[in-house]
């Protein structure tokens, strides 16, 4: 009788324990997809990569990077959005897909609609660089340099209607400046033409232009925050120098469509930010360049991303910036 009651107890158990993993899973035992609006070999794909390996681990199932670059994202969207939305399917992506490049690309979805973000993973600061070979030790030299010569002084961007391609502008208005903006297919041949002083100088997400800086082959002059970068404690920030207005960040993390329902999100939400948490991913995200980013509800990262957009569309209005088409 003991042994019979014994028993009942840990089938009792073990149905109340599937009975929980079930209402906390987030997918089904199928593979997940997590499509990636950008090519194999980049910061985003380090990114998925580093998280998808995570999840797999803790979920005990296959976690499948899906490549899908080009047209600003919009390939990797359309992915995703025709996909079931079952969760099964999940996007890692740099925010500036969802509010920066609608603004000045003409694409047949709506980035606030149509998407819902579900956990942002790391933060990705501006810096402003150019080439270690140049006179100019700090902010202020780096301004009398291109005020000695205006005319021949640039500033790159990785694309244009960018957050690199704001702060640009926004330092023309603010400096008297008069530099030429130079955009690019991504920040890699910006930064190229930067370091031989073709182009004078960019500003360039950290995690791209950090192995560099440390290489010595470009030197940091402010970072656009309110606070200074963990990994470049030494570089002052705009609102330091004067200049709070020039504050860019993008956040890098999960999203998924409209149409997956909130309590499938939550789950997701969930997974993500118990694998962002681990000693593994954040110790490669400091390595990489990227800030973890901090807790946040799914309704605080969708406000955020509102704000972030409409802030981006008022600069695009005032400074007329516009792709050719």
């Amino acid at each position: 009788m003991r042994i019979r009651t014994l028993r009942t107890r840990q089938i009792a158990c073990m149905v109340m324990l599937a009975g929980t993993i079930s209402h906390c899973w987030a997918w089904t035992d199928r593979p997940v997809r997590v499509v990636v609006p950008a090519p194999a070999g980049g910061l985003m794909d380090a990114m998925a990569r580093l998280l998808s390996d995570q999840l797999g681990s803790d979920l005990g199932q296959p976690v499948i990077v899906d490549n899908r670059p080009g047209a600003g994202g919009y390939i990797g969207i359309r992915a995703l959005l025709s996909s079931p939305p079952d969760g099964q399917t999940i996007m890692v992506t740099a925010s500036n897909v969802l509010t920066e490049i609608p603004l000045v690309l003409k694409t047949n979805f709506e980035p606030l609609t149509d998407i819902k973000p579900v956990a942002s993973v790391g933060i990705a600061r501006l810096v402003l660089v150019a080439s270690s070979d140049l006179p100019a030790r700090d902010f202020k030299g780096l301004v009398s340099y291109v005020k000695g010569d205006p005319e021949k002084k640039s500033y790159a961007s990785y694309s244009t209607g960018t957050a690199s391609h704001y702060g640009g502008v926004m330092l023309n208005q603010k400096l008297g400046l008069n530099m030429q903006h130079v955009p690019f297919a991504g920040a890699p041949p910006a930064l190229v033409q930067v370091m031989g002083k073709q182009v004078t100088m960019m500003f360039d997400n950290i995690p791209n232009s950090l192995p560099l800086i440390q290489a010595g082959k470009l030197r940091p002059y402010a970072v656009t925050s309110k606070n200074r970068s963990g990994v470049l404690p030494q570089v002052p920030t705009f609102e330091e120098l004067g200049y709070p207005d020039i504050d860019f960040t993008n956040w890098v993390g999960v999203v998924v469509s409209s149409k997956v329902p909130n309590e499938t999100a939550e789950k997701i939400r969930a997974a993500v930010a118990k694998a962002a948490a681990s000693s593994k991913v954040r110790e490669r995200l400091v390595a990489m360049g990227y800030e973890p980013s901090p807790a946040q509800s799914m309704t605080g990262l969708a406000d955020a991303t509102r704000a972030e957009y409409a802030r981006n569309a008022s600069i695009v209005k005032t400074f007329n910036i516009h792709v050719e088409q």
